[in-house]
């Protein structure tokens, strides 16, 4: 694997990254690696670089960004037809998916991963006819991802996400989606706070969101809150804090491979953090539909 295509994202994180990806690619030139760099301007240009990669010569791609950024990255190896490997260089407000998987933070070990060239094959969502790594989730502020200013998040970071949430949680609680959900698992029809299915156990940041979740078991985990009170959703979230929450009260958690949603409103439907649409939804799992540099494996 001696020719990288470097994926940038200029939006996500912080100015002090530039200097990091300085010395991965210094790094990597210096072992003989032949590399490529390509600036993202805007939506859709990492899926589209992606797409014309797979019908090159590159060996791997370096995506650096956020959730988004390697969801468009996962989007255009889909499109493409052929299984680039991706190592994955987080830069974003909370890289759920890098931090999942223990990718090394610091250039000299970011390039060992790759020279090492352990690669892991993880499942893939599909929701409707786009792919996502991670989450694709709507109802109670799932829309605060996509939502947030750009320019708050690099600002304040996590801090962001919170404000935002805080600012539409008293109208969401007081607003749910009658969704009806149908898939072999579970059949619903009825109001419900939160719809939720995730690749990984991470989800804006707080690990153990989806305990039982695995990148490469070929499947998808799905978690439901049911309408609920105040009081009850109090409650629930407090159980998040010590992931207990899968055994509350208005909770649905389970395994699936396919699962249809709809509603009699257009909810919208956030996709690794960017705005996917809005309801109806068929989604799928897409086993080992991404490959990815990793250190070691996660379990």
């Amino acid at each position: 694997m001696k020719k990288i295509m470097v994926i940038y994202n200029p939006s996500s994180g912080k100015q002090a990254f530039d200097e990091k990806v300085k010395n991965i690619t210094s790094i990597l030139l210096d072992n003989g690696y032949i590399l490529g760099k390509f600036i993202t301007q805007k939506k859709n240009d990492a899926r589209d670089r992606v797409i014309q990669c797979c019908h090159e010569d590159w060996d791997a791609i370096i995506a650096c960004g956020g959730d988004g950024t390697l969801n468009e990255v996962a989007n255009g190896i889909m499109l493409g037809g052929r299984k680039i490997p991706v190592a994955i260089l987080g830069t974003g407000t909370v890289n759920d998916f890098a931090k999942s998987l223990n990718i090394p933070k610091t250039p000299r070990d970011f390039c060992n991963m790759i020279m090492n060239e352990l690669t892991m094959d993880i499942d893939l969502g599909r929701a409707n006819d786009k792919y996502f790594v991670n989450v694709s989730a709507f109802g109670l502020l799932s829309s605060v991802a996509h939502e947030t200013k750009k320019e708050y998040k690099a600002i304040l970071g996590r801090l962001a996400y919170f404000i935002e949430g805080i600012k539409i949680l008293p109208k969401e609680l007081m607003n749910p989606i009658h969704t009806e959900v149908i898939s072999e698992e579970l059949n619903l029809n009825e109001n419900i706070q939160l719809f939720i299915l995730s690749n990984g156990n991470s989800i804006g940041g707080f690990k153990n969101f989806m305990p039982e979740a695995r990148f490469d078991d070929g499947y998808l985990d799905c978690l439901i809150i049911r309408d609920t009170t105040l009081e009850s959703m109090i409650t629930i979230l407090k159980a998040f804090s010590t992931a207990q929450h899968t055994s509350c009260q208005n909770i649905e958690y389970f395994k699936t491979k396919k699962i249809r949603i709809s509603s009699n409103s257009s909810a919208v439907v956030d996709i690794d953090g960017e705005y996917g649409g809005a309801l109806p939804v068929e989604y799928e799992v897409v086993e080992k539909g991404l490959k990815i540099f990793v250190s070691k494996y996660p379990y």
